[in-house]
This record gives structure tokens, sequence and C-alpha cells, in this order.
């Protein structure tokens, strides 16, 4: 595969009669051990236009690979939909390869350079030329190219051990080569320019940085990146010899981030495992074993003796060696399967602290993201765990600090472990591609772990033949009689008697309706909480008159936890020491509030509540409407004042109907995450400056003002647009997301740009309105409406509305703003008129911009359904109390119910539940 096609066995090279089976051997040897369909296979033969004839031709097609390749061993074997090349990883070129590069890394991660770089020197000599170099199969495009980035940044890595070395020679003639083949690439460049300068050959160095300046200006229109910029800089200094990280920052600096991102993920789940009291004294016993579906590809689990019996190791182990076993497995991939409320979540959590707790320098750092935003056919894998990475550790952004594309490199460069909660969360017409996706990015042994229900993960293996190929699948077990026993009566009295009939039934009858009831850590835990009050009778559950299956047990628990949830309790401290106020809730209007949102979260069909989609609780006109009326309001009366009421008339409808359909139909942008910084900001300001100034020049050109009006509106404007350079990324790689970071971001940001558009829009407007020479050069309706003065409003207006609302929001303001700017505006008569006009004007603008940010909508959307009495009026707040009382759980910037049992269950309540 490294160089031209191939195919060597015992008895020679073997020769493929035609280019159609050369794809079909292609498309095989892609997807080593993997089934890969027919369907897939005449995609890569004809691409988009396969025949009718393309089946029976791709069987042909494998009937002779299978005659060419030999009988002593069925190397292409016939598995459900498709085929499946079935190869060890020494027969296969590519996989020696990459192990050899993984083998690499690690001696590099150890500091064992001189081994890391002859490592990956016997890697590299595994290519003979371009990965399948003449292949022409359109639909192999994308793996081939995957295949000659590994080598390419294989090489790279190389470059960069033997710089460290301070083999400067052994590497110039190979990077030159290689940059004048890829002559955008800016890594390799910078290794050229390193290793040009270890030489003692500066100026060929910064030769090679200003001709790749020149192709990137002239070609891209863009600068070098700052790893680039730093190379340069410090040839210009003299510092020789020294190369910078890829990443443009320090080696200290780029080995901080894992570090920085494991401390934190660290202390966000081990902050959940407590307000979820996992710990007191411990969670459910949990166990898991090899699951029995048939959902398994190939060898993926080790075995007990290889060499001479070659019988399958079967699988299993408890919460406590769940990481060890983990490492048992050659891929290090994992699939964790359960039924509905088994602890699937709770094994993901203690999984992802386990192996930080023993995680080694160098190694990837596991990260615990949800899988329900990921959709496979709109985003790679790689892709999506990249930007949910920067969502909720936005440090990681911080190109200052980090360099660029610190997540993407991340990612890339395999210094995660995916831990992926909640497979079946996704849509279930998307599992199977789902799995398929997956599979595809982690066929070159990346590690992974996955959770999925049992059942929709046996249905999608089963409807599609998509697998995981090498990853090792358990499932986790009910729970054990005395396992729930020990549970339920670990924090009890000595002496106390309560849980006694429970414990008689579990250990009498293993068939009874309550036994059947706590097979799951879930219902297990809520019985404990339900009942953890000492005047409650848990001898109740075991009533069959009252409770004649398990369905009715469960729907029990589920009814009694929220009244048990809210009893009171003092308040913990939060965060960094920061005070907070007690606060105690009714637990009926409590419960009235959670069943609202629980009921709009199963009409929208996610569990993800998201404070900045409030609005979405309600139908989106009824949300446009009360978006739309608060600024027109100020628009009409800004008119009002202005020229009376008709204008005032005029003004309101414009704005407010502009406002209804761009919160109707287009889309708020998401919640920034940003703080206030204001080093290293100067030239950014400048330029925002600048920017401002020219577009408010060339609008007043429109009002026949005077060039002073004119210089004094431009610095006005060019102040107000410049403060927003200092809204930027955290600097911290450690700082987490939590609804309430991202809130306080967002306002931040919100409040920034409502100020800055009130301090631009309303002095600009005031003075204008007080100056204006009042010009007209293409009237209409009897001189009462100017075309030219319309289409300049309309085009400023229409810029504000899409960064507002994107284009919905560009055409309605757009429309709005040529509707009252054509009309005819008489300047004003008094200095005290053209300022309450520039204030109401300005206040207008204003609150358009607020509310058109996520914090604005949210604001507004929780004030009105307070008013309604859906939602309680500090909503954040009380969302963080359920939060703590374990009602909830916080995943990255949104909060979840803690089950989706739960959820379901308010959702389908009509009435609260009575005060127990």
């Amino acid at each position: 595969m490294l160089g031209t096609l191939e195919v060597w066995t015992d008895a020679g090279r073997v020769t493929l009669p035609s280019p159609r089976h050369q794809r079909v051997l292609a498309a095989l040897l892609l997807a080593p051990n993997s089934v890969v369909s027919i369907a897939r296979l005449a995609d890569a033969v004809w691409h988009d236009e396969p025949p009718m004839t393309a089946t029976k031709q791709i069987r042909n097609c494998v009937s002779v690979l299978r005659e060419r390749l030999g009988r002593e061993r069925d190397f292409i074997v016939t598995d459900g939909p498709g085929y499946r090349l079935s190869i060890v990883d020494d027969e296969l070129d590519a996989i020696r390869f990459q192990r050899g590069m993984a083998v690499a890394q690690q001696f590099a991660a150890e500091n064992s350079l001189r081994r890391a770089v002859d490592t990956a020197r016997d890697a590299l000599r595994l290519w003979r030329g371009p990965a399948l170099d003449g292949l022409d199969a359109v639909a192999l495009a994308g793996p081939i190219t995957k295949l000659n980035e590994q080598r390419y940044n294989a090489v790279e890595a190389c470059a960069e051990w033997q710089l460290q070395l301070g083999e400067h020679q052994a590497v110039v003639e190979e990077l030159g080569e290689l940059v004048a083949l890829h002559p955008l690439r800016e890594r390799m460049h910078r290794q050229l320019m390193a290793a040009l300068d270890g030489c003692s050959r500066p100026a060929d160095a910064l030769a090679v940085f200003s001709a790749l300046r020149a192709r990137l200006v002239d070609e891209l229109g863009v600068e070098p990146g700052p790893e680039l910029r730093a190379q340069q800089a410090r040839i210009l200094a003299g510092a020789r010899g020294k190369p910078s990280p890829a990443t443009g920052v320090t080696p200290v600096a780029a080995d901080r981030v894992p570090r920085q991102l494991a401390a934190a993920v660290a202390r966000q789940w081990t902050a959940e495992v407590e307000l979820r009291s996992l710990n007191r004294p411990e969670p459910v016993p949990l166990t898991w074993r090899s699951t029995g579906r048939p959902v398994t590809a190939g060898a993926a689990l080790p075995r007990r003796d290889v060499a001479s019996r070659g019988e399958r190791l079967v699988f299993s182990g408890d919460l406590r060696d769940v990481v060890a076993k983990f490492r048992q497995v050659p891929s290090r991939q994992l699939v964790v399967l359960g039924d509905p409320g088994a602890g699937k979540s709770v094994l993901a959590m203690l999984f992802t602290l386990g192996l930080l707790a023993d995680r080694c320098e160098g190694e990837p750092v596991p990260v615990l993201l949800p899988l329900a935003s990921w959709n496979p056919h709109r985003e790679h894998l790689w892709q999506w765990l990249a930007t949910k990475l920067v969502e909720d550790y936005p440090g990681l952004g911080n190109k200052a600090v980090y360099g660029a594309d610190a997540a993407t490199r991340l990612v890339s460069d395999r210094k995660i472990v995916p831990v992926l909660d909640g497979l079946d969360e996704i849509p279930p017409a998307l599992h199977a591609a789902a799995i398929d996706a997956l599979d595809r990015a982690v066929a070159d042994g990346s590690p992974l772990v996955v959770t999925c229900r049992a059942t929709e993960y046996e249905q999608a293996v089963t409807q599609s033949g998509s697998v995981i190929a090498r990853a090792a699948v358990v499932e986790i077990e009910p729970v054990e009689a005395e396992a729930a026993i020990e549970f339920l009566t670990a924090r009890t009295r000595a002496g106390e008697t309560r849980w006694q009939p429970v414990e008689q039934r579990l250990r009498r009858q293993p068939d009874s309706p309550l036994a059947l009831a706590l097979r799951t850590p879930l219902m297990v835990d809520l019985a404990r909480t339900a009942y953890a009050h000492p005047k409650t009778d848990p001898g109740e559950l075991c009533d069959t008159d009252r409770f004649g299956g398990p369905e009715l047990i469960e729907d029990h628990l589920l009814d009694a936890y929220l009244p048990a949830s809210y009893t009171h309790r003092p308040t913990p401290p939060a965060p960094h020491g920061r005070p907070v106020t007690p606060r105690t809730y009714d637990p009926q209007q409590a419960e009235r509030w959670l069943r609202f949102l629980a009921r709009r979260l199963q009409d929208q069909q996610t569990r993800d509540l998201a404070w900045w989609r409030l609005d979405r609780l309600m139908p989106r006109h009824v949300a446009g409407r009360y978006l739309g009326l608060p600024p027109a309001l100020l628009f009409a009366a800004t008119g009002w004042v202005a020229a009376g009421p008709i204008a005032g008339l005029v003004y309101g409808l414009s704005f407010g109907l502009a406002g209804w359909l761009a919160h109707t139909i287009g889309e708020r942008p998401g919640p920034l995450r940003v703080e206030l910084r204001f080093h290293r900001t100067t030239s950014r300001f400048l330029r925002r400056f600048l920017a401002g100034a020219v577009a408010v020049s060339l609008l007043a050109l429109g009002w026949s003002l005077s060039p002073p009006v004119i210089a004094l509106l431009a610095v006005v404007f060019g102040l107000g647009i410049a403060p927003h350079v200092w809204l930027d990324t955290p600097i911290d790689a450690g700082t987490v997301t939590s609804p309430a970071t991202v809130l306080r971001s967002d306002r931040t940001a919100a409040l920034a740009y409502t100020l800055s558009f009130m301090m631009c829009m309303g002095p600009f407007w005031g003075i204008a309105f007080a100056l204006t020479n009042e010009t007209r050069f293409l009237t209409v309706l009897g001189g009462s409406f100017d075309l030219v003065l319309a289409l300049a409003t309309g085009l400023a207006s229409g810029l504000l509305g899409r960064f507002m609302l994107g284009t919905a929001g560009s055409i309605a303001y757009g429309l709005a703003g040529a509707v009252v700017g054509g009309q005819e505006l008489p300047r004003a008569t008094s200095a005290t008129q053209a300022v309450i006009a520039g204030i109401l004007f300005g206040l207008a603008v204003g609150l358009a911009v607020c509310l058109a940010r996520a914090w604005g909508a949210f604001t507004m959307m929780r004030l009105l359904l307070a008013a309604r009495g859906h939602l309680p009026w500090h909503l954040m707040g009380f969302l963080a109390d359920a939060h703590r009382r374990g009602v909830l759980r916080q995943v990255g910037g949104v909060y979840q119910f803690r089950h989706a049992r739960l959820q379901a269950r308010l959702a389908g309540r009509t009435e609260p539940t009575a005060h127990s």
C-alpha cells in the first residue's frame, strides 16, 4: 500500500488482472479486518455511476481476487452485507508503519529521542512512494490522503526529534525536497529554517521564510503562522539551533497543555462524583463481562493462550479494575453496553478518573464527553471532538498561549482518549452511520471508549453490519441481590431494622417485582434516596397488592425521588470560595418547574438543558414577537420625537416586524466563551478603530454632513467598535466550562456589544439629525421618500442585522432600515430634541443587539416564563441547586436530568406528587 499497490504471497508476487480488481482490493486493504459493504466497493470502482450489474461484478472481482491470493487461506471473508479482508498486522505495511510510529512516539514521550528516531526511520523505510500510487479511485481519495498525511506527520515528528538531538545536517536535504513538494506546509518550512540555522546558514533559513511568506500572501492572502514568525525572530536574534515546536510556543508550554487539561478533567468529574454522592461510602456495586450479543468483530479481546489453543478469554470485572482491564485490550478500544439505568455513565465517569489517577507523563488524556450532539453525516469524529474540547475547555482556544488549533493538535496527535457517553442518544437513524464512522476514525489504532444501550447497539449492528472492528464489547450485568442489600444498608444506623423486609424479599424471592425492579444501579440508588429519612418505611415496597409489577415500583421510586431530594440541607460552598446564599424550594413548586422543563426537552427530543436555548421552550414565532417588541417600542419613540406620531408608527412597525421575522427565522449566535483582557491588544484595537471610522465616514456622506462632523463621528464610532478586541479566550487550558461560566462570559460579551453599539449609533444618529443638510438625491412619492438614502441606510442596517441574526437578520433589518432611512426627516429644531432622539435611537439599537445575543435572549425569556409561573425568577440559581441535590447533572456548559428515565417520568406526569 505504501507505494504502488503490490501483493505478495508465499508463491510470490500476485498480479491483478485489471484496475477494477485493484480498486476492490485497495478498498479492502484500507479497512483491514473491517466489513466493507458491496455498495462501498462499487463506489470505489465506479464512483457515482455504478452499472446495474455492479453487485454481480463486485462478486466476480472478489472471486478472482480469492483465486489469485491462493486457496491455502481465506484472505477475503464474506461477512454480512459485504466482505472483510482477514489479515494479521504484520501482513500489511501500513499497519506495520503505524505500529512502528506509535512505538517511536512512546520512546519520545520517555525522552529516549535516539531510539525514537531509529524506530521512526525503520517505519518510514516501508514507504516506496505515495500511498497506492497510480490507483485511480475517486472514492478512495480520502483514506489515501490520510495515509499520505500520516507519512508526512511521521517525517516531521522524526525531523523534530533529530533537531532536538542537534542533527541539523542530517535533515536538511530531506526537508528541502519535501518543502519543494509541499510549498505551503508551514511545519516543514519551520523545521527547514531551524536546520539551516543550525548548520550556520541563517541567510538561507531567512530566504525560506521570505519565499513561503510571498506564496502565502500572493496565493492565499494570509501571513505565516506564529511558529514560523517565532522561528524567524529567533534567527534574527541569533538564537541558532533551537527549533520551536510546531505550536509556536515553548516546549514547556506545549507539554503543559495535556497536564493542564488532565487536571481540569480530574477536577470536573471529581466534583461531579462528590455531588452524586458516589463515594458515600461507595457506588452501587457494578460488574460487567464480555457481551454475548453478536456485536463483536474478530479477535478484539485478548486470548488465554494464542499459541496453543487460541481460546478466547472471557473479559469481566467491576468498577475497581475497569482501567486495568482496559489496558489489557490491545487496541485500547472498548464499547460498554447496558440497559437503561445500568450505570454506563457512572462507569464512564469513574473510568475517566481512574485512568487519570495512574496516567504516566506523555500518555493521552481521557476526556469524557456526551455524544448526543454529534452528527456523523456532517462532522468527522475528530473535528467534532476538537470543537467540543474548545467548548468545554475554552482555554485551549487561546492562540497566544498555546498556538493555533491546540485542540485540533491534541486530537490529531492522539493525545486524547475519547470517552464518549451515550451513543444511543444520537437519533436512531444515525446509529449505524455513527458506528461506521467511529470504526473509520479509530482504524489506525487510536484509543476509544463508547457507551450505549445494549438493545440499540445490537439493532444498529444487526441492521447495518457495521462494527467497531478492534473494540472489546462488554455489557454491564444486573445488580445482584447481595450487592443491592449492601448498598441500601451501608448508611443505616446500628440496630436499625427498616430495611429487613426488603433484605428478606430480595434474598428469598429473586423473581419478585421488587427484586426485578432493583436490578439496575439507578433504581437501587433511587430507593436509598427515597427512603433515606428514618421515618420512611421501605418495607412498603414489598406490598404486592400495591406494587404488582416492577414497573410500578420503578415509577414509585421516580416519583418519590424529588420530594426526598428537596428536603432541607445546608448549601455547600461554591468553587473558589465564593459565598452562596442558601436557597430553599417548596418540593411541589420545584417539581412543577422541573416538569415544565422536562416536557419541553421531550418535545425537542433532547436531554441538553442549555440556558442559551431557553427561547426554544416556546413556539419560535411567539419568542420572536417578545424579542422583537422592546426595541421596536424604542424605535417608535425615536421616530415620534424626531418627526411626530406618523414617523413613530413607521419606525415602530418597520423594526418591530424586522425583529419578529429575524428572531423567528434567523439563527442566533451561540454563547461566547470569553473574558476581558487588555494585554497585547493595541495593534488589533487600532485596526478595529480604523475599520469603524471608515465605515461610519462612508455612511455619514449619505447624510450630507460636513467634514468636521464626519471626523467627529468617525472617532466616536471607532472608539465604540474597537473595544471588542478586549474580548478574548480564557488564558488557562485548565479552565472548565460550566453553565454558570458560559453565562458569565457571554454576559460580558453581550454587554460589551450593547454598550459599544449604543455609544456608536446614538451619537451618530443624534448628530446627523441635528446637522443634516436635508439633501435629497432621487425622490419618489411626491418627494417624501429618497431611494438613495433608503439604499444607504438599508445596507448599513443589513450589516447590523447580519451581525445579530445572520442572513435572516440581514434581510429583515435591511428592509426596515431602507423603509425608515428613505423617509423625509427634517433637521432637529433644537439641541434637546437631537439629544433625546439620539439617546432613544442608541438605546433601541443597543437593546436589539443585546436581545440577539444568547444572554440577552435568555434574560428576556426567563423573565417572561417566570412571570407566567413556568419557571423561577432566579433560574440559574434554581438549576445549580438542582444540580447540587443530584436531580440534574452537569455536562460541560449544559445541564441534563440525572437520567433519561427521570426526565421522561416528569414529562409524562400531569400532577406533582404529594409532599412526603
